[in-house]
């Protein structure tokens, strides 16, 4: 098929690899487009049965249980972006000189030629947070624009539908980016880089250079974290368009072509006229919900991109203001006797908790779960001097408490062994008990949830129901 556009999907036998929420959007815009549609998946249980029959209903082909054999006359595979990359049925398509795309890469070539280009955003952690507020800004601007990709509206859905945009703010994941070879970005950011996924992407390098991919072809600006030296040299390394600029964005005193914070203001440094002598004020640092200092980094990455678009500066003021966090993502759940209740679940690795933590001058920690392979030496070093205490839940709590024990051996830990859901109100408890006023109870795990709960949302609602808990008295 080669790396051109695909104009005349008649006929063409496609494989899609995975049901699920990618995998059946694709099925049914392929089958739709004419394409000769065969769905493979490794999964045989009720929920795949039902989407099968939904497929086969529509005429696709299904074959549940058994995604690893190639299906005969294959001429293109589109794989759900989780499937891991060493997969048995890859190494057959690549023995076959066959193409492999993600669902991303398929919206990407099924654009039009007047579609919306796409500002797009990556990095371990603030993604989704980065691209709402994007989204916002650009909607402050008066564009008609949405927050598509990883979150939000499918980006099949976004580039298919019926709705016109100007411009789309796009969260893609590693794993999306991999699968995607000739996707070319406006201009994109990566936030920052951490170890995650790495089972997936085999090791860092392999993880960073996926991520890097999202530079590649951008036409006016590579956007990179100052603080993060691994994502300004994926800039150095991309291959751009000629004229597109890096700019940097810091927590500091922004250089020319950057942009960073003065006294409390949000200012820009990279696009204005004489960026030597001259910046531009964006907004306050009371403008951006909630002001953390990650959280002001996430509005400085979601200001650059917009601002490379052309957006003027009370746009990014106006759209931070509208801006409203997702649930479990540093909130405020309450204050009781003096002492703050805030809800960050979704920290669900060491980089989103080390960020989350520094927000804050005295915290009694609530931590603990299903590890995936981290470590916490370096996290407990560098806030160990925040922690007024710590209490710990779920499987993996011993590695966080040895860490404890290493790096703030004078940090009372609370180490509660029990994995129930009631553990959630226990340890809410003993964090009261630890706390004095003018501290943060602060639940931020660096662990994910499903050892206890069904995701992280649902840990996050029972930390602020015993809370409320608290507050009426029990």
């Amino acid at each position: 098929m080669g790396s051109g556009k695909v104009t005349n999907w008649q006929g063409k036998h496609v494989t899609v690899a995975g049901l699920g929420v990618s995998g059946v959007p694709a099925a049914k815009v392929l089958h739709g487009l004419g394409a000769l549609v065969t769905v493979v998946n490794d999964g045989d249980d009720d929920r795949a049965r039902a989407q099968a029959a939904e497929l086969e209903a529509l005429g696709v082909k299904v074959r549940l249980g058994d995604g690893a054999t190639l299906p005969e006359g294959t001429e293109l595979i589109v794989t759900a972006p989780g499937w891991k990359p060493d997969k048995p049925l890859f190494a057959a398509a690549h023995e076959a000189g066959i193409e492999i795309w993600g669902d991303v890469e398929l919206a990407w070539r099924l654009r039009g030629p007047d579609a919306a280009p796409w500002l797009a955003v990556t990095g371990t952690n603030g993604k989704t947070t980065t691209v709402q507020m994007l989204a916002s800004i650009l909607k402050a601007a008066g564009l008609r624009t949405a927050a598509v990709g990883n979150i939000g509206v499918s980006l099949l859905d976004a580039v298919l539908g019926d709705e016109q945009y100007d411009v789309l703010a796009v969260e893609l994941s590693s794993y999306q980016l991999h699968w995607a070879p000739s996707l070319r970005a406006h201009s994109a950011a990566v936030l920052n880089l951490a170890p995650d996924h790495l089972d997936w992407h085999g090791s860092m390098e392999a993880y960073a250079a996926d991520k890097g991919r999202v530079y590649e072809g951008n036409r006016v600006a590579c956007v990179y974290n100052a603080a993060d030296k691994a994502t300004e040299d994926l800039v150095r390394e991309a291959d751009v368009e000629e004229g597109c600029r890096a700019v940097g964005f810091t927590l500091g005193t922004p250089a020319p072509s950057q942009l960073g914070v003065v006294e409390g203001i949000l200012v820009d440094r990279a696009f204005v006229e004489d960026r030597q002598k001259n910046a531009q004020e964006l907004a306050e640092v009371s403008d951006v919900n909630p002001p953390a200092p990650h959280n002001i980094a996430n509005a400085l990455a979601a200001a650059a991109l917009a601002r490379a678009y052309g957006v003027p500066p009370e746009a990014v003021r106006d759209g931070l203001r509208a801006f409203t966090p997702d649930a479990h993502r540093i909130a405020h759940v309450a204050d009781v006797d003096g002492v703050a209740y805030v809800d960050d679940s979704k920290a669900t690795n060491t980089h989103a908790t080390e960020a989350s933590l520094a927000a804050y001058e005295s915290i009694v920690w609530i931590a603990g779960g299903l590890a995936k392979g981290a470590t916490f030496d370096e996290l407990v070093a560098k806030s160990a001097k925040r922690l007024r205490g710590a209490v710990l839940i779920g499987a993996d709590r011993a590695l966080i408490r040895d860490a404890l024990a290493r790096h703030a051996p004078e940090v009372p830990v609370v180490d509660l062994d029990r994995t129930d859901t009631g553990a959630m109100l226990a340890a809410v408890r003993e964090a009261r008990r630890l706390a004095v006023a003018g501290d943060t109870v602060l639940l931020a795990p660096a662990c994910a949830s499903m050892d206890m709960f069904a995701n992280y949302n649902k840990r996050g609602e029972a930390f602020a129901e015993a809370v409320r808990e608290l507050g009426a008295g029990a």
